[in-house]
């Protein structure tokens, strides 16, 4: 299936504010700091694959693990991703396995927290860094067609300079 990056959509932010609701509800023995979110589905005015983003701070990552049935019951699907994140996915459907949501819960503070606030950040401030991103974000769908870990990599060189301009070290 080809990448899709979609121009941007008004209801991206309220599909967020839905599901952050339910989240908030889901989570609330293991969270703290909110759910925020993230990826390019956050950012105003910028193309992005039609996927919601989400990152939830919790007290403690090992107990969060408690989370991952609650969440599966509510149509979350758990992926090993990094040491010190939970990693989540939600398809369309049993039988579509297209996603609508991705779901990371963290640490506040951890590194993944810190890259993923600062990169969407830096985004909504600055419309030419962001408008270079979308430039990017095209030119790669176009040229990787399905692979979406190549996308994903080719992507890497201008997320660690946004980072680095914001004193983050990309992992």
């Amino acid at each position: 299936m080809p990448i899709i990056v979609a121009p941007y959509d008004l209801d991206w932010p309220r599909r967020f504010e839905a599901e952050r609701a339910q989240l908030e509800c889901l989570l609330a023995p293991w969270l703290i700091d909110g759910v925020h979110h993230i990826g390019s589905t956050a950012i105003p005015g910028l193309s992005a694959k039609p996927i919601i983003d989400a990152m939830a701070g919790v007290r403690d990552l090992s107990a969060a693990e408690a989370a991952i049935p609650v969440l599966e019951d509510h149509g979350y699907r758990h992926s090993p991703h990094r040491p010190e994140a939970l990693w989540f996915h939600k398809p369309r459907s049993e039988e579509h396995a297209e996603r609508t949501h991705h779901l990371h819960l963290t640490e506040p503070g951890s590194a993944l927290w810190r890259e993923r606030l600062t990169f969407r950040d830096a985004l909504r401030a600055d419309t030419a860094l962001r408008d270079e991103y979308q430039a990017l974000k095209l030119r790669l769908a176009d040229a990787h067609g399905d692979d979406v870990k190549a996308y994903t990599a080719d992507k890497r060189a201008f997320v660690v300079r946004v980072l680095a301009a914001h004193g983050v070290t990309l992992r």
